[in-house]
C-alpha cells in the first residue's frame, strides 16, 4: 500500500525572547498550538493525536513535561507521544508526526516542540563531561570549535567566513517578527570585533538562548483539500544517527548527515539539490556550520562550501538562500529550533513567510542536527503534491 501524502496546513510559533516571564511552559506551548490551529482554521476537536518534542529535561528541571502539557494541548483522551533526539528533536518530532499521517494511523496530527531556557542554565547544562575526554568544555561551543578549526584546515577557508554568515543571518532576522535577536545597528565590523568565545567562534557568531515554541498541523490528502490556504507537501523525510565518538568518525562531515540527506533526496526525486532546491532552512548554531553543512548536504563539493557563502550565493537574494528567517543564529529555543527550520521551509513553499519570503520558492529543505553532530533529521517540502 502506498503512503498517504502529508500536508502542512497550519503553522504557529511564539515570539522568541530571552525570557517569557509572562507564561508558564503550558502557556508557551499553547500559544504556538493555537496559532497553528488558527492558520489551519481547525479546532482542538479536529486533532486526532499530538506529538511533542523538547531537548533534555534538565534544561528546565521539569521531568516528563509532556504529562502535564496534555491538557494545554488538547490531548486529554487522545494519543500523545514525546520524541527526544537532542538538538535535532524539533525535526525528529515533525517526522514522527508526519509518519503517523503517512501510515494512515491518524488523519490530522498536531506536532509541537519547545524550550523555556530562561528557567535553567543551558550553558552549564551543556558542559557535562564527554566520555573519554577531560571535562574542559564550557557549553556546546567548546565541543564544536575544534570541528570548525578542522574544517578551516581541511579547506583553507579564510577566517572571515564565519562573520559573513552571522552578519547575513542577523540581518535576515530583522525581517522576521518572531525572531529573538533584532540587532538594528549590527555591522560586519561589529561581528568581527566581538569577543572570542571558543576560537575561532566569536560571540556574535553564536546562537542565543531563547524561550519559544513552534507547532504545525499535519494532515492527509482529504484534510489538505479542505484547507483554507495552500499547504506545503512533504516530498521526503528521514532521520539518521551515529555515536558521538567512534574510530574514524568525520566530525567535519558526519556520515549520518550525508546518508540522511541522500535518503531524503531519493524520496523527493532530487538528483541535483543545488539546482532543484530553492531555499534552505539549515540548523546553524555556530556560523561556520553553514559552509560545513552545505558540503555535508550535497550543495557544494568538499572544500567548496565556504565559497558559496563568500560569493553571496546564500544571501536572501542569492541563488541559494540559506536561513532567510535568521536561523538558529538569531533564535534558539533548543527543543523547537529544529521544528522552526522545518516550519520555516514550509512557510516558504506556501508563500507565507512575510517579509523574509524568497520569491519563487517551490521546493525547500528543512534540516536539524543534535548531540555531538550525531542526530540528523531533514525534510523536503514542496508547493505541489508529491508525484505518486
Amino acid at each position: 500500500m502506498s503512503k498517504e501524502p502529508v500536508a502542512v496546513v497550519g503553522i504557529g510559533q511564539t515570539k522568541h525572547t530571552a525570557a517569557r516571564r509572562d507564561v508558564s511552559i503550558a502557556g508557551l506551548v499553547r500559544e504556538a498550538a493555537v496559532r497553528a490551529l488558527e492558520d489551519a482554521e481547525l479546532t482542538w476537536a479536529d486533532i486526532d493525536a499530538v506529538v511533542i518534542g523538547k531537548a533534555p529535561d534538565f534544561f528546565e528541571g521539569v521531568m516528563m513535561p509532556e504529562l502535564y502539557l496534555a491538557d494545554a494541548l488538547g490531548a486529554v483522551g487522545k494519543p500523545m507521544l514525546r520524541v527526544h533526539t537532542a538538538g535535532s528533536v524539533g525535526g525528529s518530532t515533525a517526522l514522527v508526526a508526519a509518519n503517523l499521517v503517512a501510515a494512515r494511523v491518524h488523519r490530522t496530527v498536531l506536532t509541537l516542540a519547545f524550550e523555556k531556557q530562561s528557567e535553567s542554565n543551558a550553558m552549564w547544562g551543556l558542559s557535562l563531561p564527554v566520555p573519554f575526554q577531560q571535562p574542559l568544555l564550557a557549553g556546546a561551543g567548546g565541543f564544536f570549535a575544534p570541528h570548525v578549526r578542522a574544517y578551516m584546515r581541511r579547506t583553507g577557508a579564510p577566517p572571515a567566513i564565519g562573520a559573513l554568515v552571522a552578519y547575513k543571518d542577523r540581518r535576515n532576522a530583522l525581517l522576521n517578527p518572531y525572531a529573538h535577536l533584532h540587532e538594528q545597528d549590527l555591522t560586519l565590523e561589529k561581528v568581527q570585533s566581538s569577543p572570542m568565545l571558543w576560537d575561532p567562534i566569536r560571540y556574535s557568531e553564536t546562537c542565543p538562548s531563547s524561550d519559544g515554541a513552534c507547532a504545525m498541523v499535519l494532515t492527509d490528502r482529504t484534510g489538505a483539500s479542505r484547507a483554507p490556504r495552500p499547504p506545503a507537501w512533504m516530498h521526503g523525510g528521514a532521520m539518521r544517527s551515529e555515536p558521538t565518538l567512534f574510530a574514524g568518525k568525520d566530525c567535519v562531515s558526519p556520515r549520518a548527515g550525508r546518508d540522511c540527506a541522500a535518503d531524503v533526496y531519493r524520496q523527493a526525486g532530487i538528483t541535483d539539490p543545488r539546482r532543484e532546491i530553492d531555499a534552505i532552512e539549515m540548523y546553524v548554531p555556530f556560523s561556520w556550520y553553514e559552509p560545513m553543512w552545505l558540503e555535508n548536504l550535497g550543495f557544494a563539493a568538499e572544500g567548496e562550501g565556504w565559497k558559496l557563502t563568500e560569493s553571496g550565493v546564500t544571501e536572501i537574494g542569492g541563488d541559494l538562500p540559506v536561513n532567510p528567517s535568521g536561523g538558529v543564529l538569531s533564535t534558539n529555543p533548543i527543543g523547537a529550533s529544529g521544528m522552526l527550520r522545518f516550519a520555516e521551509a514550509a512557510l516558504q513553499v506556501r508563500g507565507r513567510a512575510g517579509e523574509h519570503q524568497v520569491e519563487g520558492v517551490r521546493t525547500a529543505l528543512g534540516h536539524a542536527y543534535g548531540g555531538g553532530s550525531q542526530f540528523f533529521a531533514m525534510w523536503v517540502v514542496g508547493a505541489a503534491p508529491p508525484s505518486t
